[in-house]
């Protein structure tokens, strides 16, 4: 892809000094925690959206919280950026660094410091996977409930910066609405700590300003989260349509009726023969629309929450009604949904967008992101958190030609631009990074903005976290 999007100009004085950096910055650190050999750095020069790269100077890969507070310091001292990573799945270009900049990684912090189900909570390193979490408790009966689709890869301090979401997200809420507290290193290495093991914390509610802050206030080290005890049962149910307007007028009317699922997922026609082709999940493959609707509770609970759904499906045309008849089957559901990103990356290059819309709009952003794709001549497979508006189109192009790829870019960005106009936002669940950086002002006015970079400055005055990320690039203080 052509470089359409700008980052800041590497520091040349720092390229200059980079063997002297490298030097001491292995003061720091174990010996195999310290990348900086060219080849070595590749994995590190882009995250899940690959339509960009830039090599770091270094990656630092610390253990403890201590070995990040001296990194930290010293580039604080020094003035060089720095670019925090979980494990490099972000979608919007999160993690991708900049040539003066150092990658503090947190891939080998991943120990379970504490488990605590009296306080139903669990604080863990930052490294730690989504997944791991609900695998160390699931046997006493709890499980975390922020689910991205990235689960088994996705870490909690990359959850935390970007306030990642799932399916489940509709009953449950995202990562802010399940962390209890952090332990965070601030740019010139102090370590502070923030909420904890009870319910509210008192004083001004920081906790809630750095989650989603995009690893632009500090480097989240060790986080407290909330655990919650498993439901009495579960079933999906699956609900074809014969079109996608349908599918999303049902899914409005759901929610309008005060019906709280835990979770609705949207899959359009392409998306369903791409998810079936991998999956074999049994999803019907002669509608236009899939809703994924999973209940939870006891069978009196979902029998009758299911009814009225049903109800409502009915008055929208459904073609298809299948409900989960095992564990088993359930599982192969959720397997087709979770797997829809790998699969469409198996026949395809694509964007995945993250507008989120109100739930009343949904029909109409569906409508007007095929007349957008088409317009550019591209394919587009729709799967998205319905229940709470969240889509994800997924755009699908060549990322070996230029045009095609800036058509892509182009594509996105207005369906981004018509999620903001129909009344939602740029991101739901997978930040701004660079992806969503320049459409900025098209939600936010100057004012707006130049608050919100001010609480940004207070953190780290120099701009030194993660530079290129989040806020235009021009009008900075």
């Amino acid at each position: 892809m052509a470089d359409t999007i700008a980052f800041l100009t590497p520091d040349s004085g720092i390229l200059d000094r980079r063997e002297q950096i490298v030097a001491d910055l292995s003061a720091f650190l174990p010996s195999n925690r310290l990348i900086h050999k060219p080849r070595e750095l590749v994995p590190f020069e882009t995250d899940g959206y690959l339509a960009y790269r830039r090599r770091p100077l270094c990656v630092a890969l610390p253990e403890t919280t201590e070995q990040v507070a001296s990194v930290l310091g010293y580039c604080h001292t020094h003035k060089i950026p720095v670019i925090p990573r979980g494990a490099g799945t972000s979608l919007c270009g999160g993690a991708i660094p900049q040539e003066d900049a150092v990658v503090i990684g947190l891939s080998a912090m991943t120990r379970i410091i504490d488990v605590d189900f009296l306080n139903r909570c669990a604080t863990v390193q930052a490294g730690v996977t989504n997944l791991s979490i609900s695998e160390a408790v699931g046997a006493q009966g709890f499980f975390y409930a922020p689910d991205p689709s990235s689960q088994l890869a996705c870490t909690i301090g990359g959850n935390i910066g970007m306030n990642s979401g799932g399916a489940h997200c509709l009953k449950y809420g995202v990562t802010t609405n399940n962390l209890l507290g952090v332990k965070m290193v601030l740019i010139d290495g102090t370590v502070i700590e923030l909420g904890g093991k009870a319910l509210d914390s008192g004083g001004y509610d920081l906790l809630g300003v750095i989650c989603g802050s995009e690893g632009q206030l500090g480097i989240v080290t060790e986080a407290t989260v909330r655990l919650l005890a498993k439901p009495e049962g579960a079933r999906p149910v699956l609900f074809g349509f014969d079109s996608a307007e349908a599918a999303g007028t049902c899914v409005a009317d759901i929610i309008a009726a005060g019906i709280v699922p835990v979770a609705i997922e949207f899959m359009d026609k392409p998306a369903i023969d791409i998810c079936e082709a991998f999956a074999h999940a049994g999803y019907p493959m002669d509608v236009e629309a899939l809703l994924i609707v999973e209940v939870e509770g006891s069978e009196a609970e979902m029998e009758a929450m299911l009814a009225a759904i049903c109800d409502i499906a009915r008055q929208h045309g459904v073609k298809t009604v299948r409900e989960s008849q095992s564990a088993t089957e359930a599982a192969l559901i959720w397997k087709g949904r979770k797997s829809a990103f790998g699969a469409t990356g198996r026949i395809a290059d694509y964007i995945c967008m993250d507008g989120t819309v109100p739930l009343s709009q949904l029909a109409y952003v569906l409508r007007k992101t095929s007349e957008i794709t088409d317009r550019y001549g591209l394919r587009v497979a729709n799967v998205f958190h319905a229940g709470d508006g969240n889509m994800h189109p997924l755009i699908l192009y060549n990322i070996n030609d230029p045009d095609d790829a800036a058509r892509a870019e182009a594509a996105g960005n207005e369906i981004l631009k018509l999620c903001v106009d129909a009344g939602g936002c740029l991101t739901g669940e997978h930040g701004v990074g660079i992806e969503k950086r320049d459409l900025m002002r098209h939600q936010y006015s100057d004012q707006d903005l130049a608050q919100q970079m001010a609480v940004r400055a207070a953190f780290d005055p120099d701009w030194l976290l993660n530079p290129s990320k989040v806020f235009p690039l021009e009008g900075r203080t």
